[in-house]
C-alpha cells in the first residue's frame, strides 16, 4: 500500500519475513517441546533452505519482494526510469533458493539517468540500474521512501529517523542521523537478465547492531 503526502511517496512496512520468522519460532518451539507435529520438521527444513541466509552471490538473479509480482524474477524492463525503487531479494539461479533468510539481503533496485550518476555509482550500475541495501545504516529500519529532498531531486528515505540517501551519489547520506551510506550491490545485465555482479560494497549491518 502506498501513502502520499507533502510530495512524498511512502510504501508500507517491508515484508521483512516477520510472518516467516514467527512461523520458524513456532516450529522450533514445538519440536523442542516434543509436540507431535507431523509437518513441523519438514516445514522447518523447507523454511531454512541451504543458501537462504547467505549474502547475495555473483550471478544471482533478483525476485520481487512484494506486491502482485512477489516471487517473480525482476527484469530490467520492470524498473522504471526515475520511478520508485523496487524491493527485491537475490535468488540463486541454479537452486531457485531465494536469499530471504536474512532481512539484510533485501535490496532496492532503481533505474536512473546514467548521466546523473557519479563515477563510483556508475561503476557498479548497469544501464542506469543500481542496487542498494534496503536497510538503513542507522538503526536497521527499512528504507521505504522515495521523496523529493532539499536538493530538489528524489532521494531514498528511512521514515524511522528521517535519514535520506542520494542514490546518484552512491547512496550517500544527505540528511538525518545515518552514520554512513547504504551498502551498494553491483549489478550487470547478462543476456537480458539483471544479475548480481559482485558482493556488497560496504556494511549491511546497521550501526546499532554492530
Amino acid at each position: 500500500m502506498l501513502e502520499r503526502g507533502n510530495g512524498s511517496l511512502r510504501r508500507g512496512s517491508l515484508p521483512a519475513n516477520g510472518a516467516r520468522q514467527q512461523r520458524r519460532q513456532f516450529l522450533r518451539a514445538a519440536l523442542a517441546a516434543g509436540v507431535s507435529l507431523p509437518f513441523a520438521r519438514a516445514a522447518l527444513a523447507e523454511d531454512e533452505k541451504p543458501g537462504a541466509d547467505e549474502r547475495p552471490q555473483p550471478g544471482d538473479l533478483f525476485v520481487h519482494a512484494e506486491g502482485d509480482a512477489e516471487g517473480k524474477t525482476v527484469n530490467p524492463a520492470d524498473i522504471p526510469l526515475d520511478g520508485a525503487p523496487i524491493q527485491a531479494w537475490p535468488m540463486d539461479p541454479a537452486t531457485k533458493v531465494v536469499r530471504d533468510g536474512s532481512r539484510l539481503n533485501q535490496v532496492l533496485l532503481l533505474r536512473l539517468d546514467p548521466a546523473t550518476l557519479d563515477e563510483d555509482t556508475r561503476e557498479h550500475s548497469a544501464d542506469g540500474i543500481v542496487a542498494f541495501s534496503a536497510i538503513c545504516s542507522h538503526a536497521g529500519c527499512p528504507v521505504t521512501g522515495w521523496v523529493v529532498g532539499d536538493s530538489g531531486k528524489q532521494v531514498l528515505k528511512c521514515f524511522c529517523h528521517n535519514s535520506e540517501y542520494d542514490p546518484r551519489q552512491n547512496a550517500a547520506v544527505v540528511f538525518g542521523p545515518a552514520p554512513r551510506k547504504l551498502a551498494a550491490l553491483p549489478v550487470k545485465v547478462v543476456r537480458g537478465a539483471l544479475v548480481v555482479a559482485s558482493k556488497f560494497i560496504g556494511k549491511v549491518v546497521p550501526q546499532q547492531q554492530g
